[in-house]
């Protein structure tokens, strides 16, 4: 007997419908703003460990879906799982974030990419756990960040907004840097297929540091990555969507859209909606783009910053998400208004 398909918001959205309610999910929707999540995490050892122990993170990913009932889960893991796999020594420091050993020249030949599926099948367990307990509506999202993105933290041992350390690797190394963009790559496109084989049904691609790309260099180091990435996904799941997100991208948001066959761009809170709106091809979905602060700030900041985004999206499709993750910070009380303006009105 043939089960009849579930409607599935975020999927419609992504099949380019302009829905009557807009669908919503929110970067780092489970997270420290969560009293369940800081009760559970004192349960792990570190953050690596957690992001590794299926039954918490599982539970982890399920905690605002339980509490808000949003149209999406995103699986809870990082993007540095990808240089642990790769079997780079990371770490996350308390209070300070993540840190690494330093990648050199003569260390990325002994980058292991066979290692990835076996020593990252705890978070392919925890996405089978997730989409069996999910709503039947409720559309799971696994991730992974770009090779660019990944790069910079593999090379600097640590997260920097203006990638210096990555940049003068480059510069400086240009065979090793292009060696290792092709390893992330091969990692990367695996990684998210294997993801979708354990129960995935939308990936996203992290592109959180494209406004540091050097002039010159974006289509080498983003790009093409980004753009090679989705075709082997596309070429083992078709139909599967892709929604990239390159923060700080500006100008060359239009680029990632044009250029890097995404199902959906992300766009974050400096760059108009207004312009993604009339600039992006009518086949790119919209997903964003909401300033984490004025979640946090409410009142009316909140419904009116709600309100412009809405009105800036009208006649395409869009998700409702925010231009970068939820902060720690955040009244839950928010995040309950904040649904309430998206399910009480209209597109």
């Amino acid at each position: 007997m043939i089960e009849p398909q579930v409607d599935k918001p975020i999927l419609n959205a992504l099949r380019g419908q302009i829905t009557e309610r807009k669908p919503i999910w929110l970067m780092r929707q489970a997270g420290r703003y969560l009293p369940e999540y800081r009760e559970i995490r004192t349960k792990a050892t570190d953050f690596l460990n957690l992001c590794l122990t299926p039954a918490l993170a599982s539970e982890i990913t399920l905690q605002p879906i339980r509490r808000f009932g949003f149209d999406a889960a995103i699986v809870f893991a990082d993007i540095l799982v990808i240089p642990h796999a790769l079997g780079q020594k990371v770490w996350f420091a308390e209070g300070e974030g993540p840190r690494l050993e330093p990648l050199t020249p003569d260390r990325i030949v002994g980058l292991k990419p066979d290692l990835m599926r076996s020593k990252l099948a705890p978070i392919f367990e925890t996405l089978d756990r997730v989409k069996g307990a999910l709503p039947a509506a409720t559309t799971l999202i696994g991730f992974a960040g770009a090779p660019w993105t990944v790069a910079t933290y593999m090379i600097a041992g640590r997260g920097s907004d203006d990638s210096a350390a990555a940049k003068l690797f480059a510069f400086r190394n240009q065979e090793a840097f292009a060696q290792l963009l092709e390893i992330l790559i091969e990692t990367t496109a695996d990684y998210l297929i294997a993801q979708i084989q354990a129960g995935a049904e939308v990936v996203q691609i992290f592109e959180s540091w494209a406004g540091t790309i050097p002039v010159g260099q974006l289509e080498d180091f983003s790009l093409q990555p980004i753009r090679e990435i989705v075709r082997r996904v596309r070429k083992q799941t078709p139909s599967v969507p892709v929604i990239v997100f390159p923060r700080g991208a500006g100008v060359n948001y239009v680029r990632y859209a044009r250029e890097t066959g995404a199902t959906a761009l992300s766009i974050d809170q400096q760059t108009p909606m207004a312009f993604a709106s009339e600039a992006f091809p009518s086949n790119v979905v919209l997903q964003g783009n909401l300033d984490p602060l004025a979640l946090i700030a409410g009142g009316r900041a909140l419904t009116q910053a709600v309100t412009d985004i809405k009105k800036q999206t009208q006649g395409r499709a869009h998700i409702f998400n925010l231009g970068h993750g939820i902060r720690p910070e955040t009244p839950i009380e928010h995040v309950e208004k904040l649904l309430d303006l998206i399910r009480s009105t209209a597109s």
